[in-house]
């Protein structure tokens, strides 16, 4: 199908918005009054530079409260209309957005209102151009899409038909399959919006709070998919107005727009069984395979895993990258960027078809990431999250041919006495946490969603020295995968982003570390006391928490044992363990962390 997007989604001036969605690949857009009000730019220059950059001009949205007034304000009303008429003509498009009146409706009348909506179309057919009528669900008498519906058959013009705009509908939670009895001639438009839920009135959820499709909660699978079963061939447009994305870079924005589209057509495609434009089926992944670190000298970062228990597990016989390992938990060094500090670079993830899983990432816009492959070694196909971290694809022969790579370091870890000082640790990664800039957040949702195949967990706030941080974990169902995902307030610092290894045996590794000089994060007694009252712990366990510095949770299901090393540049290791069915992440333990750790942060040298 054909995208479109309205240029109310995006920041900047026209000239500009134009550009940005020619650029990503949208077919054509949907001009904002408002926009076209402000650009020096004739409407003219404005057809003539969308004909150049290959956009159609799908809809232009210059008029509201219309219909449902006394007579006096509906002539000065019709008079406006042909103002608007003249600017249409000269743009060179024949479809007009006519809202529900919200604003000056005054007359609780159908009859007077389809009589007026039908003069209204008359005006418009003399000049060759369409009405949609669309319901807006803060409209003062019509808010319900069936309401207009039934207004567009009883005024009964040829050129007058309904835009049905996702957020209306389902912001209401007005059931959609009423679309589906609708007649396809007169479904004239598509505008998609998603949301989050909120308890807000209607018109400043949706003047500040929409998303684009997969990026929050509502059901825009089943909206499409009544929407093109009754019978709609036009364009999917997006109409989203979010204070974030008014902020925000507009390339990035229309190319991060388009993705939703992508996904929302994929994905609705596949929900109903229909094979035409599908991307490839999605992988689920089934673990995570490698994290990537990288800085230009990571010697702090190595001590600190060899402390942990990580064993060496070789040199890149052609690179600057060494492995580090600890049973299925694989770290990944590389040393061969010029920019100083340890960053999170790189995250690999075990599927079943690597390049299938490639292509769908590829196919949904997600851009594409070079590295170098010297001649013999493996490929790694990769995209490139919103945040900058790489991720990478592989299954278990690709998993098994990287490995191959590294020589000189000890021997898999498959048991503690594998390593030469007998207390090796066995783990595999337990989740990711990754701090988001605010403006990128909502993007990066899309990007777990549509191109990692991950499902959000209910979002949670924990208060932190400066302000309260969001947090949403990104998952597979069974959590082989963990992506969590923190959003701290915008004047806030990018907090350090941090790994946890899940292993059996959390305070054996804790007292192996400290042997070994590794200083835990300092945790204060007071919290001690706070864990006795809260929990009612065996004296000699709560002690050698207190001592160690590990931290502890418990809920109906089981119990968290956890700790922290010091965080070095923009990277911290976490060890955790699980306990029966404890599937959380120590949410409560979350704002000592936040405190401790600006005490511990060690700037690698």
């Amino acid at each position: 199908m054909r995208t479109s997007i309205a240029t109310v989604c995006l920041s900047g001036g026209l000239v500009e918005k134009l550009h940005a969605c020619a650029e990503a690949g949208f077919d054509g857009v949907e001009i904002m009054d408002a926009d076209l009000v402000a650009a020096f730019e004739s409407p003219e220059e404005i057809r003539a530079l969308c004909a150049r950059l290959g956009l159609s001009i799908d809809m232009y949205q210059p008029l509201r409260d219309v219909e449902g007034v006394d007579e006096l304000a509906f002539a000065d009303n019709l008079r406006r209309a042909e103002a608007k008429f003249d600017v249409m003509e000269r743009l060179g498009t024949d479809l007009m957005l006519l809202c529900s009146n919200a604003g000056t409706a005054t007359v609780d009348d159908e009859s007077v209102a389809a009589r007026q909506l039908g003069e209204l179309a008359d005006r418009a057919a003399r000049r060759g151009i369409r009405i949609a009528y669309e319901a807006l669900a803060w409209g003062r008498y019509v808010n319900d899409y069936r309401d207009a519906w039934r207004l567009v058959q009883r005024a009964d013009r040829p050129n007058l038909g309904v835009c049905l705009d996702s957020f209306h509908v389902l912001s209401r939670g007005h059931d959609p399959s009423g679309i589906e009895k609708m007649d396809p001639a007169k479904l004239f438009f598509l505008q998609l919006a998603d949301a989050p839920e909120l308890q807000l009135d209607l018109l400043s959820w949706s003047r500040h709070h929409r998303l684009f499709p997969g990026e929050g909660e509502f059901d825009l699978v089943g909206f499409l998919g009544h929407t093109i079963r009754a019978g709609y061939t036009g364009p999917l447009s997006l109409e989203v107005f979010n204070d974030t994305f008014r902020q925000t870079d507009v390339n990035r924005t229309a190319q991060h727009a388009l993705r939703s589209l992508n996904w929302l057509s994929d994905r609705t495609a596949a929900e109903n069984g229909w094979t035409t434009d599908r991307l490839d089926a999605s992988q689920d992944p089934t673990g995570v395979d490698f994290v990537e670190i990288a800085g230009e000298d990571l010697s702090a970062i190595e001590q600190q895993l060899d402390q942990l228990g990580f064993a060496f597990a070789g040199r890149h016989r052609s690179k600057a990258v060494r492995l580090w390992r600890a049973g299925d938990a694989r770290i990944i060094v590389n040393e061969q960027t010029p920019r100083p500090g340890a960053r999170l670079r790189g995250l690999g993830l075990l599927v079943g078809d690597a390049e299938a899983a490639a292509r769908r990432g590829q196919g949904i816009g997600a851009p594409s990431v070079f590295r170098r492959t010297s001649a013999g070694e493996q490929h790694l196909s990769a995209v490139a999250a919103p945040d900058g971290i790489e991720v990478y694809w592989a299954d278990a022969a690709i998993s098994r041919s990287w490995q191959g790579e590294f020589d000189g370091g000890y021997p898999a870890v498959e048991r503690a006495s594998d390593r030469p000082e007998g207390d090796g640790l066995r783990g595999r990664i337990d989740h990711i946490n990754i701090a988001t800039p605010w403006q990128h957040y909502d993007e990066a949702v899309l990007f777990n969603t549509s191109v990692l195949g991950l499902d959000p967990e209910a979002v949670t706030e924990l208060p932190g020295p400066r302000g309260l941080v969001r947090s949403q974990v990104m998952r597979t169902a069974d959590g082989a995968v963990r992506l969590a995902m923190n959003l701290v307030p915008p004047t806030a610092p990018l907090p350090a982003r941090h790994i946890a290894v899940r292993v059996d045996d959390a305070l054996s590794v804790a007292r192996h570390a400290r042997a070994r000089g590794l200083r835990l994060l300092p945790i204060p007694s007071n919290y001690y006391d706070d864990l006795e009252a809260r929990f009612g712990l065996d004296p000699d366990f709560l002690s050698e928490l207190a001592d160690l510095g590990v931290l502890y949770d418990r809920d109906a299901t089981g119990a968290f044992i956890h700790f922290y090393a010091p965080t070095i540049d923009g990277v911290f290791f976490e060890i955790v363990q699980r306990i029966d069915g404890y599937d959380g992440y120590g949410a409560s333990n979350a704002p000592v962390r936040l405190a401790a750790q600006p005490l511990t942060a060690a700037p690698q040298g």
